[in-house]
């Protein structure tokens, strides 16, 4: 309460980090409470042909009624993909995260994204480019990642999912794996 960023930013820590605090702060500034905003991410996604999503709150965090499946993820990041943002956003391998704290204070925070390809934990396959992406992590859906990834020889390109991935290893190994196969 009472810290003060730019959208800009906020958008920055919602895709790169994850700040699910941020998605609730950014729905309610939007669309005046998050269940209006995630009445307009339902309408989204049905306007997109994602018709086999519900979604529950803005963060994608664990409800029973919130669902999704593979299909509609492709759906969802090609369209995510349109914007120039994205490739911005998708980009960084850290971020320096600016806000005023509740006592006026400018405060600096650096953050790392969750996709471990692009922080270096994991060596990303050989000829290939990183477009866009989105991890997610729940005790429930367990480790996740949907990247578009582009072929430097061919300029091909494709999206990839992992999803239900036991452990961060076996995401990236999957991954990793799907990547390989593309070649």
């Amino acid at each position: 309460t009472g810290e003060q960023l730019t959208v800009n930013d906020m958008l920055k820590g919602i895709a790169v980090a994850s700040a699910n605090d941020g998605c609730v702060a950014m729905a309610e500034h939007l669309a005046g409470s998050e269940s209006a905003f995630v009445d307009m991410m339902n309408e989204k996604a049905k306007e997109i042909g994602a018709t086999n999503t519900h979604f529950v709150n803005c963060h994608g965090l664990h409800d029973d009624d919130h669902y999704t499946t593979a299909y509609d993820l492709y759906l969802i990041i090609k369209e995510f993909s349109k914007h120039d943002l994205a490739y911005v956003i998708d980009s960084l391998d850290t971020y320096d995260f600016t806000y005023t704290d509740a006592d006026g204070n400018e405060q600096v925070v650096t953050i790392e994204p969750t996709n471990e390809f692009l922080t270096g934990e994991v060596n990303f396959p050989d000829g290939y480019s990183i477009g866009s992406w989105k991890t997610g992590t729940t005790e429930e859906a367990l480790n996740c990642l949907i990247m578009e990834l582009k072929n430097d020889s061919t300029g091909e390109e494709y999206i990839a999912l992992v999803a239900g991935a036991d452990g961060k290893e076996a995401l990236y190994s999957a991954m990793t794996e799907l990547i390989n196969k593309a070649k």
